[in-house]
Order: structure tokens, then sequence, then C-alpha cells
């Protein structure tokens, strides 16, 4: 089954892997929550367990809904004694958009007519309302004239935890505290030893959940415990007990064993009594130490621990009159007193971080209620500095020369990137052959860090590996002083020449992805975890000339690898776009590109299949097709592809899903390709584009891919 799990903005990422994590079968983010597959077990063990959503909605209808008569004809069908028993009290919450439903409230209104039209004349008594505490909680979407009707298996909002006593003038949601300790990577230093310190603690919000995370406490035990979240007629009840009880045992044995490594201050004493209050209701109030004092005089955090994690919320919305000073005064006491230790920052803004003077490692946009905020990991939060007087490290000879190669290579591409505004981009490409690998730069679309992202070409036999690594370092060495960039923003990669071409594997398993912008998209690419990044940089000026076209068009991507094609395509305004690819992997990426960009719904098809097999069994028309297969590729659930044998087949087969007037783009980098254009003369007319697809930072190497348009002769019957 699916179900939602809705969340802050910001924090979709977070809770699908938290979902997985919980057991579920799948999770895909989307904007503002994450699309879930499993049991109603694993929705209701999220609704004990996860710290990061909002709401757990299990869905039990959904139809077309122009107007609000379809509204109220959609929930009428439903057969609602299955879902509320006698005296159950009902609350509706709605969310819609669109031209015929405009008001959240009246379409609430309207549901609730319908579930109670249907009870009195099944039963004679009609369910009262009861919008803070009812028996069950209702949730409509309405978006795009379709309407999804959830039970909120939580009964409401799951941030509430139970233990707050008393708050301060902005209190923060306490599934944002934990998307902030987590991005810290909290549970992990804890279980090393760590400790914990807000030095502008509030109400304790951050300490407590930190604590909780620590003590292996369940955030929906306080909340619900024995008691049901829902009196849900679907419900399991008897499954919740069971989860009651397993996490009841988890906390007794977490709270025993937690240590006292939690610390907090604040300047305004007062409002220490109600962090305290809040601690003890939380049952941490054992291990917090609580102190007012001003961040000024902040104590070091050796006297804390010899490592640990600064988590802070500082003041940033209008209430509280965000200033720059108290942001600055914040990055000086934590240089001066935690500078080994990492810090989670959430500022109001891009500014007010950039205003503490500390370098963020990571940078993400959340959402704090309706105020969009800047979360900043630093780690550590002081990097040791080289001396003053110290002069810099000399270049070797061999360094200085790839250094004035990428200096130049970057005056040479300034213009034009500039003017086409391209901030992904190929700086070197064994421009010298000593040297011999590949280096990318890609720039973080919200911070404008740059990142480099180095492949090494596997070196003749001959050249003794002593020689070879030599040059790597001094090839990196060159690119850390002309970029400026610390090691920590360098991925490397060695690329080794096997059957049909290079090998790709996987390198790491950091997970981490950085969100770059190309034209009016943002997508998103791994550096470190495979030998290709999710982008093909080469195939920059094709995606955009696909932006530019695809309005109002059907568009097929094949072998569609992450979807950037797709998403430029999408972007640009296609009536539809479909993307196949047999690897779940890339699919999932795509997804997560298309999301990034505010992308989805039933108009945009992901298929998991063999392209070749899908094509011959396709029979949708496409006014613009991308095919951009392998050199070669085998994989367990499809036959071995090799494009030189296959190419003929699979192009006309794809030619038979071409719309009239339609166009054809195909490409591959396999570098001895012969395109077998007689076999394809009798229904395709074949135009050679490489030129026009080739950018200027791979025109050193044009060779770098080969790319043909084809367009449909007549339009037989097929």
């Amino acid at each position: 089954m699916k179900f939602f799990a809705s969340c802050g903005k910001g924090l979709e990422y977070l809770l699908a892997d938290e979902m997985l994590a919980l057991g579920c079968t799948r999770a895909t983010a989307t904007m503002a929550g994450v699309n879930v597959e499993g049991e109603l077990i694993d929705a209701q063990r999220a609704v004990l367990w996860s710290r990061l959503a909002s709401r757990v909605l299990w869905p039990i209808t959904e139809f077309d809904c122009a107007d609000e008569h379809a509204l109220y004809a959609g929930v009428s069908a439903v057969d609602w004694e299955a879902h509320l028993g006698p005296g159950h009290t009902l609350a509706v919450d709605a969310h819609v958009s669109g031209e015929a439903l405009t008001h959240a409230r009246y379409a609430a209104q309207r549901v609730k007519d319908g579930v109670v039209d249907v009870l009195r004349a099944k039963t004679g008594a009609r369910p009262d309302v009861d919008i803070e505490s009812p028996d069950v909680r209702l949730n409509l979407v309405v978006r795009k004239n379709r309407a999804i009707v959830s039970i909120d298996l939580g009964g409401g909002p799951l941030h509430r935890r139970g233990w707050r006593r008393a708050q301060g003038e902005a209190p923060l949601k306490e599934n944002l505290a934990a998307a902030v300790l987590m991005r810290g990577q909290w549970p992990a230093l804890y279980r090393d030893g760590a400790s914990l310190l807000d030095p502008m603690c509030g109400s304790g919000t951050l300490l407590i959940e930190g604590a909780l995370m620590a003590g292996d406490v369940a955030p929906g035990l306080q909340r619900h415990g024995a008691a049901l979240p829902t009196r849900w007629r679907g419900f399991d009840n008897a499954a919740w007990q069971s989860l009651v009880e397993d996490a009841q045992r988890r906390r007794d044995i977490g709270l025993l064993a937690l240590r006292p490594a939690f610390f907090g201050s604040d300047a305004d004493a007062r409002i220490l009594e109600a962090a305290r209050g809040n601690a003890q209701a939380a049952g941490v109030g054992h291990v917090l130490d609580l102190r007012p004092t001003p961040i000024e005089t902040l104590t070091r955090a050796t006297d804390f621990g010899p490592r640990g994690l600064v988590v802070c919320n500082p003041p940033y919305d209008a209430r509280l009159a965000a200033d720059p000073a108290l942001y600055r005064a914040l990055g000086d006491a934590l240089r001066r007193n935690a500078p080994e230790w990492r810090a989670s920052l959430l500022c109001g803004d891009d500014d007010l971080a950039r205003a503490t003077g500390l370098r963020a490692n990571k940078r993400y946009q959340v959402f704090n209620g309706a105020i969009e905020c800047t979360l900043i990991v630093c780690d550590p939060i002081a990097p040791p500095q080289r001396a003053v007087d110290a002069p810099p490290p000399t270049l070797s000879e061999g360094a200085q020369m790839v250094a004035n190669r990428l200096r130049k290579n970057l005056k040479k591409l300034k213009t034009w990137r500039e003017k086409e505004g391209v901030d992904n981009f190929r700086a070197y490409d064994a421009d010298l052959p000593e040297y011999a690998a590949a280096i990318d730069v890609y720039t973080d679309a919200d911070s404008r860090e740059q990142w480099l992202h180095v492949q090494e070409y596997a070196a003749p036999a001959e050249i003794p590996e002593a020689t070879t690594r030599k040059r790597l370092n001094e090839l990196l060495a060159a690119a850390r002083d002309v970029f400026g960039i610390p090691k920590e923003r360098i991925a490397l990669k060695t690329r080794s020449i096997g059957k049909g071409g290079s090998k790709y594997g996987r390198f790491d398993r950091r997970g981490e992805y950085l969100v770059v912008r190309e034209g009016d998209a943002r997508l998103r690419v791994n550096l470190f975890d495979y030998l290709d990044t999710g982008v093909f940089l080469d195939h920059r000026p094709l995606r955009l000339q696909f932006a530019k076209d695809a309005r109002n068009k059907r568009f097929l991507n094949l072998f569609c690898y992450t979807g950037a094609a797709t998403v430029q395509a999408a972007q640009g305004g296609a009536a539809s776009t479909t993307s196949v690819d047999l690897s779940g992997t890339y699919l999932q990426w795509l997804s997560d590109n298309l999301n990034e960009n505010g992308i989805g719904g039933g108009r945009h098809r992901l298929v998991q299949a063999d392209a070749i097999q899908w094509l011959l069994a396709d029979r949708g028309d496409y006014d613009l097709i991308f095919c951009d297969p392998p050199t070669f590729s085998n994989s367990a659930r499809a036959n071995d592809f090799d494009v030189q044998r296959e190419h003929v087949r699979m192009l006309r087969a794809a030619l038979m899903r071409l719309a009239q007037g339609g166009s054809l783009y195909f490409s591959n980098n396999f570098r001895r390709f012969k395109l077998d254009e007689a076999a394809l003369s009798d229904i395709a007319s074949i135009e050679d584009v490489t030129a026009s697809t080739i950018p200027p930072d791979f025109a050193r190497d044009a060779r770098i891919h080969r790319c043909w348009r084809l367009r449909r002769l007549g339009m037989d019957a097929r």
C-alpha cells in the first residue's frame, strides 16, 4: 500500500531515509513530504517513531474532482461505516489548489457533509465534529482536479511530542530540531562518546530532542503512549500495542544508560527555568546541564568533553529582530571555544549564516513554519589555519605547469561562461599528456561553493606506478592552488578501461548530493559515490536545446540515466515526459531531480524496463525522442546490450514511435561506433549534428560523443 508522510519543506530527503530505516519498502521524496510504500504496520510504526514527519496519511479513496459537486459525490461513494464507529467524533483538514476549489475550509465542510449524510442515511445517527481531539481525523488534498481523502493516523501534528510545558517567543518545532541534529550527525557522534552543546538553548528544544534520540525514546511515545492515536476502524490496535510495548522497553533501557552529555546556556535565566521544566517532563532532566551564560562568555567546549556537536537556533524572525552582530558574536565564540567541534546552526537566511563568519561544509534550505531558513553544518568549526607568516606551499615544476594551463583554460572560458551562465564545466582534460586526467567544476546552486570532480585516466602499463602517483599529486596540488578549494571538496576517481569502454562502479557510500543549476533546472549530483556524477556535462547544449524545443511536446527519454534531459524538457513546458531505464537507482534519482524542480503528476512517467523491449511493446506517439545508450551493458534482468550491434533494431523501433514532424536525437560516446545509415535509409532522414552539441569546454576533444538527428520518412500505418 502507498501512504504519505508530510514534513516541512527541506526535510524531504532526510524523511525518505528515515522511512526506509523504519522498514518501509520504498520512499520517494516529493514537495513537503515523502510517498511511501509499505504495510499498515509500517505506517503505524512511523507515527510512533518518526522524528521528522508532520503527519502520516493513509489514503482510503481517490477520485476525479473538478468541482464541489464531484468532491461531495466522491466522498459520498465511500462506505463510511467501515471507517467510523457509532459516537465517533470527526475533523477534516483540507488543502486545495486549482481554480474550481479555492477555499480549504469550504472543501473540508463538503467532505464533512458527505461523511455525515452517508452515516445518517445508513445508521440514523451522525458523527459530531471535534476540531481539537477527534476520534478520526481526515485529510483532503485536491490538486490538478484529483482528490485524495486519507486517514490521519497520528490524529494531528506529530511534531508535538507531549513534553512541552513552556516555550519562548519563537519555539522551534521538534521535527525541525531533529533535522538540525541529524544534519549534524548527532546520533553517531553520541555513540562515539561526544557531547551536545546549545549556547542559546532557549526552552531547550534541541537539547531535549538530542537526549531523546540518544536515549532511544520513540518521539510518539509520550504523545500517545498506550492510547490509540486514532479510533479509525481500520487501525490495527493489537499491532499498535505491540509497537508501544517494544518502545517502552527500549526507552527504559536507553534512559537508564543515558550519559549526562547535554549542555545548554542562555542569557535569559527565566527561559532556562522553562527548559528545565520541559526536560523534566520529557524524562531527561537528569542529564541536562543548563547555565545562565551570555554568548560572549561561553565556556570552552573542552569543559564539556573532548569532542562534540554545537547546535543552535539563534533569533532570526521579525518578532525577535534578527541582529547580524549577534550571529557574528556566536561565530566568534564558537571559533574561540569549540574550534575542533562540529556545528549545525539554523540561521535566519544566507546573509545571517555568513554573518557568523564560519565556513560551512554543507548548506541546506529548510522552513521553520512559514519562515525560510538556512541550515549550515561546519566540520570542524575552525579548521587549522596556516601561520600568517608562513609562505604558501611551493608548487613543483610539474604542478606549476598544470596550474598555468588551468588558469589559461579558465581565462579562455570566462567570457563564454558568464554569457551563458554556465556553473558546471570541464576545466581541464589531459591538456598536458603527462597529467592525464579530467577536472570538472561543479557549483552549489545555493551556497555558490565550487567542488572539483577529478577523473584520472589509466596510465600506460610501462609508466611506473610511483611516477603516476607523483603526477596525480602534482595535478591535485595545482587544482587546489588555482581554485582555492580544500581537499574535502575534491572527489577523485580512477577510470580504468575494460570491455566496451570504461568500467563503472561504486566508489564510496557517502550518500551526499550537491544541487547544481543548469539553465532554469536544478539537478542533483553525487560526486563521490559513483564514477559518473549524474550529469554528463558534454550533453549540456543538447539538454538546453530540449528545454527550448519541448514546449507542448511529448518527450521520450530512452536509457534516461538520472533524467537531466527529462528535467530540462519538463522545465521547457513539455506536454508529457516518459523516461525509461532498467536501473531503479537511476529512476529514483530522476524522481528526486523532478521533485527538486517542483515537477510531478501523471504527465511525467518513469518506466523501469529494458528500453528496446519496452519500445517494441509501446504504442505511444512522441514528438521528441532522446536516445543516449551505453556502449555496452549487461544485467540479470535483460539481454546483454552492445550499441554497435543493436543500434539499427533500437532506432527502427524508436522511429516507429516518432510522431509526424518529430525528431529523434541519437547519441553515444563509443569512439569506434559506425552508424549504419544504409540500414535506416528506408525509414529515416539522418543528419549529423555533433558539432552543434559539443560545448566550448569540450572543444579540445570533440570526439567526446557523436550525435545524429533522425526524422521519420512518411507516416505509413504502424
